[in-house]
Parts: structure tokens; C-alpha cells; sequence
């Protein structure tokens, strides 16, 4: 039996996704060794006017986990800027059965990581979900 090294990873992620459910992630990811990258991730939510928006977080993560995971990290903080989301995470009997789905497809994703934590984005990462609000207003523009 060999020990395997756990590679962590700090993920702060912005989001936003058209009306249309055409979506992008843009994920800055600090390895204890090197600079920051930033990833863009592409993903698709079915909009559902009734939720707010809540199901683009949903969505979001979820992809996000998909391009974290491939890279081979195995314990990630993510950081986003969704205080319902990560509410939801803490105490999902508020989960709102339309977002039932949604949450297990994000739990599994989840799930696949050895650790992991949900909290806040910080102020100094805000300009994550700025950018990507403006890809999203470009997309609808165009």
C-alpha cells in the first residue's frame, strides 16, 4: 500500500449565465506551489425564472468541480459568491424541491473529492463574477 500525496487547492469562482442558460465560470486556483491560474469553464443551466437565479449556482459549480477534478486535485476550498448556495450546502432541508436535482448532481460532484469546503468568495476575488457577468451580457448583446 503506498500513501498518496493530497494536492489542494484554493478555487475561488464568479459566474453568470444569459437568459438563454448559456453559462461561464471563471475560477482562480492557488496551488501551494506557483502562481494563481485562471480557468474559464463553460457550462449550460436550465433557467427557471422562479428560483432567482439560484439554479445558475447550482449548474456552475457543478462544471467547476468537473474541470478542478480533471486537473487531479483531491481537497479544494472553493469560494464563491452565493451566499444561497453555500447556505444550501450547509443546511440543504432549505433546498427547494425544484433545486433537488440540481443539489445531488452537485453533491456527487462534489463527493468525488477526498475534502472539500464551501465558503464565501472574498472581496478581492469579486472580480471573478464581474467578469464573467460581463461574458454573459456580451453573449446576449451578440
Amino acid at each position: 500500500m503506498y500513501d498518496r500525496v493530497m494536492r489542494a487547492v484554493n478555487a475561488s469562482a464568479g459566474y453568470a449565465a444569459d437568459d438563454a442558460g448559456n453559462g461561464v465560470a471563471y475560477v482562480r486556483m492557488s496551488l501551494k506551489e506557483g502562481a494563481p491560474r485562471v480557468l474559464r469553464v463553460a457550462f449550460r443551466v436550465q433557467r427557471q425564472p422562479a428560483l432567482s437565479g439560484r439554479e445558475v449556482g447550482y449548474a456552475a459549480l457543478t462544471a467547476v468541480c468537473a474541470a478542478v477534478r480533471r486537473r487531479g486535485l483531491d481537497f479544494v476550498r472553493f469560494a464563491v459568491d452565493d451566499a444561497a448556495l453555500v447556505a444550501d450546502l450547509q443546511r440543504p432541508d432549505n433546498v427547494p424541491p425544484p433545486l433537488a436535482m440540481p443539489y445531488v448532481r452537485l453533491g456527487c460532484a462534489l463527493n468525488q473529492f477526498r475534502r472539500y469546503e464551501i465558503a464565501a468568495l472574498p472581496a478581492s476575488d469579486a472580480d471573478l463574477t464581474a467578469r464573467a457577468r460581463s461574458e454573459a451580457a456580451m453573449h446576449v448583446a451578440a
